[in-house]
């Protein structure tokens, strides 16, 4: 269906895509795979028509093409959901499926529902098609995009990072519609880092390593192992080592707490927890039972409506972030663009962010140290591409995490909030920052890890904790927790974990 010869993209002296050869064929899913900076996206971008390479040919159908622009792909039967959604927040589900295609003067809203409540039901994509898009969970909001695209008659669907906002849940949910649409004639490129999920949902795999093609290959009969290596060049541990926590004293004390949510709401409903010093705890649950709005308590984000939250004996239940931030507390935000970043600034000025005072004098910014921090930075988590000036906005999205974590982990801090740390990341990172959580356990930091990888709560947890409906209904050592136990609490079950 796709084939793409000798792909060459570059952006000044980075050499995105190097003489990239693919071959996708029609009725399959077909993996790229690859670490963050690798070139994936900007390949597919290259598919979709917003970029133009600089060298290479791509055919279509088997015959020549050139994209102009997305319009020109989805004209052939191209369509791509990018990893942060483009839609409408106050647009109904059935108006951002139509956008741009209302087909004359008047809308015929009714029509449109109609059709988009036809297409869901076909394909399996079930969303109501007259709720707002603001309403809707992430991985509703996923379908949505993917309907937009079958509406503009897409052959070939690329999905960026399809599982990296999705709860385990509706990871399974997006892989039974996955296996739904090529069973219905449709073709489908993920881009993706998750190796388990490769070999899970993928026929075939191409492996991507710093814009060159290493491999392409039969998932049937491959390993994580084995395809770790070919993504990172070299061996990778897939556990995480880490010996017997030694706690010390109570760094956070939680005491009763309760706060509401953005519509006004219980969301945190009489939490009570401790995380000591030299020890992780680990707060799982599935994606909106409380775990948002307790963790902006922390941070001071969010005002709780009663309770006591205490840092090394002293209240900071009233404190603004800033003053939390300055008391010890590093936070590692869910949503790094929102709340990480400020997408325009250097990377030299993003790593300083909450720290900036530290770094200005008579009300002038010392870029010479804010750029030494960040080229520490950039040479400890392998920020790609290792440019201080270069704006965040222009990182990938794993790329842009490893900012944050640099930051907050280089930090002098007695508690680290760590929200979905590795989120996006690729394995090789994974590996990295596990290894720096555990490292900043054993240097006797108190360390608050909130996930929705079962996995990864499980792997480097010492305590567990389990949040349903805004309570923790359960605590578990960690040595003592199974999948299936804290499965049962997460929904709700209440059996023994």
């Amino acid at each position: 269906m796709l084939k793409l010869s000798g792909i060459t993209k570059r952006f000044g002296s980075l050499v995105a895509n190097d003489h990239i050869d693919l071959e996708v064929r029609e009725g399959e899913i077909h993996a790229l795979l690859g670490e963050n900076g690798a070139g994936k996206t900007t390949l597919m971008n290259i598919v979709y028509g917003l970029y133009a390479p600089d060298e290479g040919t791509i055919e279509w159908k088997g015959r020549p093409v050139r994209i102009s622009g997305p319009s020109e792909a989805i004209k052939l039967g191209i369509g791509m959901v990018h990893q942060h959604f483009m839609l409408v927040p106050v647009f109904t589900v059935a108006e951002n499926i139509i956008l741009g295609k209302e087909g004359g003067f008047l809308l015929d809203r009714r029509k449109a529902v109609e059709e988009v409540r036809r297409l869901s039901e076909q394909y399996g994509l079930h969303v109501d098609p007259e709720a707002r898009v603001e309403s809707i969970t992430v991985g509703q909001q996923q379908r949505v995009e993917i309907l937009k695209a079958l509406y503009r008659g897409a052959e070939l669907l690329i999905l960026d990072e399809p599982t990296a906002v999705l709860t385990p849940q509706e990871v399974e949910e997006l892989g039974r519609i996955m296996k739904n649409l090529v069973s219905q004639g449709k073709t489908i490129i993920i881009i993706t880092h998750k190796l388990k999920e490769v070999l899970q949902l993928a026929d075939r795999v191409t492996v991507i390593r710093r814009g060159k093609k290493i491999a392409t290959l039969d998932t049937q009969g491959r390993t994580e192992e084995e395809l770790a290596a070919l993504m990172v060049g070299r061996s990778v541990s897939l556990r995480v080592p880490k010996g017997p926590a030694r706690p010390g004293k109570v760094v956070l004390e939680v005491q009763s707490l309760c706060a509401k949510n953005a519509r006004g709401l219980p969301a945190v409903q009489d939490v009570s927890f401790t995380v000591r010093a030299g020890e992780i705890v680990g707060i799982c649950g599935v994606d909106g039972n409380g775990q948002t709005e307790l963790v902006e308590c922390l941070t001071g984000l969010r005002r709780a409506t009663s309770g006591h939250i205490f840092l090394n004996g002293r209240e900071i239940t009233r404190m603004n972030p800033r003053q939390i931030r300055e008391a010890g507390v590093g936070h590692i935000p869910e949503d790094r663009q929102r709340r990480g970043l400020v997408l325009d600034f250097t990377m030299a000025e993003n790593v300083v962010l909450g720290s900036q005072r530290q770094y200005a004098s008579w009300g002038v910014m010392n870029m010479r140290r804010m750029t030494d921090l960040a080229r520490k930075i950039i040479e400890a988590f392998d920020v790609r591409p290792p440019e201080p000036a270069y704006r965040a906005r222009s990182l990938s999205g794993g790329n842009q995490q490893k900012v944050i974590v640099g930051r907050e982990m280089t930090r002098d801090t007695s508690l680290l909030v760590a929200v979905q740390p590795t989120r996006g990341l690729d394995v090789g990172a994974i590996e990295f920052i596990h290894k720096q959580l555990v490292q900043a356990r054993d240097a006797g930091k108190a360390v608050l890890l909130v996930s929705l990888e079962l996995d990864e709560i499980m792997a480097l947890s010492d305590r567990i904790l389990v949040m349903y409906k805004g309570r923790i209904v359960a605590e578990v050592p960690a040595h003592e927790a199974t999948e299936e136990g804290l499965g049962l609490w997460m929904a709700g079950g209440g059996a023994s974990a």
